[in-house]
């Protein structure tokens, strides 16, 4: 729980009462050149962006930084930037373009690396706008949607202000802030928002195949986003004592606690409870995390320390990447020198996987983009990409086509293996250029 109960005098409903205001109201709140830290997805609170989109021309250098942000708001505008900008720790749909036409603002970051950053002040938290869930009877609010980086920014920030949701969990964890310690209260109903699972075709699934036949029954799990980690779960249906340590919770994991694989019984940190620091999923998984003693929530300081989650026995980490050199350096995160995603969760776990007990890191990539015109295994990287994972920390590399094992292998034995899951109609090119480059 975020510090102690400050001693106010008031019961916990009385200073709800009287910190209770209107959206508009919050935002006398801000000042010139502040940073709001906002949640991750769904913990993202749209009553007080939408208000400070309404209303950003009377503010001047105000930035809004968050992970990855789900609704294109009225401030995601470059005519406006100068008034408030947002800077984008992940990029997504909603910000994907004012990064890569450079009017929203990139601080490259490692997920786990976050909330120490804020800490140390190396990247400023003024101000905090959150969702959070509806009050306990001993004052407490749940942060449950997006744990992540939003607990360290508590401890910094001169003003604190939650979106209160009857629709918001409250959860177990290491995510409670309490009524003493926040300066306004904005009351909203509005239905969470909710992302479904993605699209899975034949090329997702046969990697997802590759990858579930080398998940051993009781196995602990970090699973990503996307079509090809959500086609290993659903091919996980028949495994026995998985365990979840993970960044995101999401209806992939919940489909498999509901089939029976899932039981954290196995794990050997935190057994008999999923961890992980942000959700986003459908209500039905918002639903199942409210009170449940299985689920907790935690910074990702936590969460994602290679550390703390290589402390898990037969850790499995599942991350998708969109280009892989014949090193096996992986760009995930930008097509050339374009902004696409973020660093997020990949290295963390990568780094996890590794230093766990029999675990095993997957880096999982269709074998070719734009209708099989490019091959995603490549020579080289491509010049101005951002290197995500580095050619020491990978280990398996997966297409549709097999799977790579790269750690412990000498660069002749990397690319030889990479080739060998590259779409056969580049094989013979990267051969070449292997040739080229002396690695054959």
């Amino acid at each position: 729980m975020q510090g102690l109960p400050k001693a106010t005098g008031q019961t916990p409903a009385q200073q709800y009462a009287a910190k209770r205001m209107q959206a508009d109201d919050a935002l006398d709140l801000l000042r010139d050149a502040d940073m709001i830290i906002v949640p991750t997805g769904a913990g993202e609170p749209p009553a007080l962006l939408t208000a400070l989109s309404a209303q950003r021309q009377r503010f001047q250098d105000i930035q809004v930084a968050q992970i990855l942000a789900m609704r294109k708001f009225g401030y995601f505008d470059q005519a406006t930037s100068h008034h408030v900008r947002h800077a984008a720790l992940f990029f997504g749909g909603a910000s994907r373009a004012g990064g890569q036409g450079g009017w929203c603002d990139f601080i490259p970051n490692y997920f786990s690396e976050i909330p120490v950053m804020i800490e140390r002040g190396q990247m400023p938290a003024d101000v905090v706008f959150a969702m959070a869930s509806s009050m306990n009877e001993q004052g407490w609010f749940s942060l449950s949607l997006g744990t992540d980086y939003t607990m360290a920014a508590l401890a910094k920030a001169r003003v604190v202000v939650l979106e209160v949701n009857p629709n918001v969990p409250f959860a177990h964890g290491a995510c409670h802030v309490h009524i003493s310690r926040i300066d306004g209260l904005v009351e909203s109903s509005e239905a969470v928002i909710e992302v479904g699972l993605p699209t899975i075709g034949p090329v997702q699934e046969a990697i997802g195949k590759y990858v579930a036949d080398m998940i051993d029954d009781g196995s602990t799990l970090q699973i990503g986003y996307g079509g090809i980690p959500d086609a290993v779960v659903m091919q996980l249906t028949d495994k026995h004592d998985l365990g979840i340590h993970t960044e995101m919770l999401g209806d992939g994991i919940l489909s498999l606690v509901e089939c029976g694989a899932i039981t954290n019984r196995k794990k050997t940190l935190l057994p008999g409870r999923m961890v992980a620091t942000f959700a986003l999923g459908s209500r039905k998984l918002y639903q199942f995390m409210h009170h449940n003693p299985m689920v907790e929530m935690h910074p990702s300081n936590f969460t994602n320390d290679p550390y703390n989650a290589g402390l898990n026995d037969n850790l499995i980490s599942i991350n998708a990447s969109l280009q892989v050199d014949l090193l096996g350096q992986c760009g995930s995160e930008s097509i050339a020198h374009l902004p696409y995603s973020g660093t997020g969760g990949q290295v963390d776990f990568v780094r996890a996987a590794n230093r766990s007990r029999g675990g095993k890191s997957f880096i999982v990539l269709p074998s070719t983009a734009r209708d099989g015109s490019i091959s995603r295994i490549v020579a080289t990287i491509a010049p101005g990409t951002h290197v995500t994972t580095s050619k020491n920390d990978v280990n398996y590399v997966v297409t549709e086509y097999g799977v790579a094992q790269l750690r412990g292998k000498s660069a002749r034995q990397r690319a030889q293996a990479l080739i060998a899951i590259a779409h056969p109609d580049f094989r013979a090119e990267l051969r070449a250029a292997a040739n080229r480059m002396c690695v054959f």
